[in-house]
């Protein structure tokens, strides 16, 4: 191998990889590559080549400024990164230089709705070929080697809701263009709170079957696409896979539904709770097991009706450190909208047998080899390897402290629990004191990103201010 990956030691694609991946530019007819990482939100960035450049990037990467892993979500940069130090050592991560797109080119994608352009998914590290302690994949690949360790691997199921609205008297302007900029009208494309109701799925089928087929052409194991609860709200789940395989399958979906909902003049968005009359908030509910890695057996499969030695340490770690993970369960300030009562949301830190409105839903039966945990607490805005680190490393801090959960819930709204975190805010104080991550590179970086949006948030002047205060004073 040669290039700027092996002057550097970084681990680029082998000689054989590069050679097939070109051949398949070419038979595919690609045109474009569009070489991307998962940003510290969840969101795809990168750039775009030609394929005459493709060979050039799987041996020298990609380069992109490292103030990208430095932007809290309204796009601005939340570091001093003009500074000797930008908080991560004198010379790290400042003056916006590069880092390094790695490609993976088992990831490659092409692209359904654009076929001439195809994704491939890279790692970044610095431009010297250190690994970002902090990256989304990096984090998620030590947590996982953790698990690995003990000889376990984690295999997960998604159900992700989210909103697909018409774009009403859209029009883009200078002044609209900032950071962030101004959102579009929308409106709704049915009129909802008919769950699962046939009519309404037959008047959207045509939208659907063009993002079921284009995340089936792109390898998403999907098992059902719904109609959901609200006004304009979808819900679509996958398979069970490894945590590792849905941690990239959540990012990419996400990425797909809006791309081609915006290929129709449509708005796919997944935030949570979008402001307007009647909308129903959407959750990320994400399906937990431990499988053995020798044997394959299913460690959360009970053999009365009592959990399993391992799964109950499991629900346990997950309830100890509940609260200091929402920061990364539910990273923006919109999510805490959702932990209502009486509303299929969990409010408090607790787990039930069965039931939609605990934080943790055990679904267990003796011999089922699909018993699982449902976590119901994170939002569809946040970020995926995060989340599935989040749930490995509080997981096992219940194994390895052989931790015993309290009695399972049956009226989750009614119960002295404790709650879970009411506002963005809380959820920071909680991440940057908590035992989780005091020693991981994430959490001072994670704190720092947040803490910006919410500083952002807490001293932007709202409509209720101007409503409450300006005629009675």
């Amino acid at each position: 191998m040669s290039g700027t990956l092996a002057r550097l030691g970084v681990q680029g694609p082998e000689e054989a990889e590069i050679r097939e991946f070109l051949s398949r530019l070419e038979g595919d007819g690609i045109e474009t590559v569009r070489f991307l990482f998962s940003d510290q939100h969840g969101l795809l960035r990168g750039k775009a080549l030609t394929v005459s450049a493709a060979e050039s990037a799987c041996r020298n990467g990609v380069t992109a400024p490292s103030s990208l892993l430095l932007k809290d979500t309204s796009h601005r940069t939340a570091f001093p990164v003009w500074d000797e130090d930008a908080g991560f050592g004198p010379g790290v991560m400042t003056g916006a230089g590069d880092i390094l797109l790695v490609p993976d080119l088992s990831t490659y994608r092409r692209l359904p709705w654009s076929p001439h352009s195809a994704w491939v998914l890279c790692e970044v590290v610095q431009s010297d070929g250190t690994a970002i302690p902090f990256a989304p994949r990096t984090v998620l690949r030590d947590a996982l080697a953790r698990l690995h360790d003990r000889g376990i691997d984690m295999v997960c199921g998604l159900e992700v809701e989210f909103h697909i609205f018409a774009q009403s008297g859209v029009a883009l302007t200078h002044e609209g263009g900032g950071m962030p900029g101004s959102p579009p009208h929308t409106a709704p494309l049915n009129h909802g709170y008919q769950l699962l109701t046939d009519t309404l799925y037959s008047e959207m089928e045509d939208l659907l079957d063009e993002i079921r087929r284009a995340a089936q052409a792109m390898g998403m194991p999907v098992r059902s696409i719904e109609v959901e609860f609200g006004p304009s709200q979808v819900e679509v789940t996958f398979d069970p896979a490894p945590a590792w395989t849905h941690a990239e399958t959540m990012v990419m979906f996400r990425a797909l539904a809006k791309q081609v909902c915006a290929r129709r003049g449509l708005l796919a968005s997944f935030m949570c709770r979008p402001i307007a009359p009647n909308i129903a908030a959407s959750g990320w509910h994400l399906h937990q097991s431990l499988v053995d890695r020798e044997t394959g057996r299913n460690l959360f499969t009970p053999e009365t009706d009592t959990p399993s030695a391992t799964a109950s340490a499991w629900i346990a770690g997950l309830l100890d450190h509940a609260a200091e993970c929402c920061l990364i369960t539910t990273p923006t300030v919109n999510g805490y909208k959702r932990y209502q009562p009486h509303q299929l949301a969990p409010d408090r830190i607790q787990w039930g047998r069965d039931n939609k409105g605990a934080m943790l839903r055990a679904l267990f039966q003796p011999g089922d080899a699909a018993s699982r945990i449902e976590n119901r607490v994170p939002e569809p805005a946040a970020t995926p390897h995060y989340v599935m680190a989040a749930q490995i490393l509080s997981g096992l801090s219940g194994l390895d402290r052989a931790l015993v959960p309290p009695a399972p819930v049956e009226r989750p709204y009614e119960t002295d629990a404790p709650a879970l975190p009411a506002n963005l805010g809380a959820a920071i104080a909680a991440f940057d004191t908590g035992e989780l991550f005091r020693n991981h590179p994430l959490r001072s970086y994670l704190a720092t990103l947040k803490r910006a949006e919410w500083q952002r948030y807490l001293s932007a002047l709202s409509e209720w201010e101007q409503r409450e205060y300006l005629s009675a004073f």
